[in-house]
């Protein structure tokens, strides 16, 4: 089995810091497999990482074909948080019950609607009214997605 100097295992080190999830497990991987026979522990003994992630890049390497094609994800899709659309149910309702008696808009056009309430106000009301808590983010969300417009009191001269 070949061994590395300290200045190349430092190098390795530093490399191995600045990959992605997935790179790293590749990479760890073919340097273990260029060891052979005990390449895996020595390689996660000098790169700091579990055997078990060596393993797993070993894995990746051997379903990677001609035809594979790889994207720019490092993880699966699906993760992260829900959208508020997902986790609250009755939202819009709620949303649109909050503000009905602050609605305006244009006589002439009807898909022009605005409301006096800030987005802080109408947080507060979701909250009392319905008890459901969302951020002022959300709230401006909702305000978009029912076409309400900013309006605010233009001066006129005198």
């Amino acid at each position: 089995m070949t061994t590395y100097t300290e200045e190349t295992k430092g190098m390795m080190r530093k490399f191995f810091q600045t990959l992605s999830e997935k790179d790293k497990r590749r990479y760890a991987a073919v340097e273990a497999e260029k060891l052979g026979h005990g390449g895996i522990r020595a390689i996660a003994n000098i790169l700091g990482c579990a055997r078990s992630t060596i393993s797993t890049g070993m894995s990746e390497l051997e379903a990677l074909t001609a035809e594979t094609k790889e994207t720019n994800r490092i993880r699966r899709p699906g993760g992260g948080r829900k959208s508020y659309e997902e986790t609250i149910t009755g939202i819009d309702e709620a949303f649109l019950s909050v503000l009905e008696d602050d609605i305006a808009g244009d006589p002439m056009d009807e898909t022009v609607r605005w409301t006096h309430l800030t987005p802080r106000e109408i947080k507060q009301g979701l909250a009392e009214q319905q008890d459901i808590e969302v951020s002022e983010t959300v709230v401006r969300q909702l305000l978009s997605k029912h076409n309400f417009r900013r309006r605010k009191a233009q001066k006129k001269a005198p």
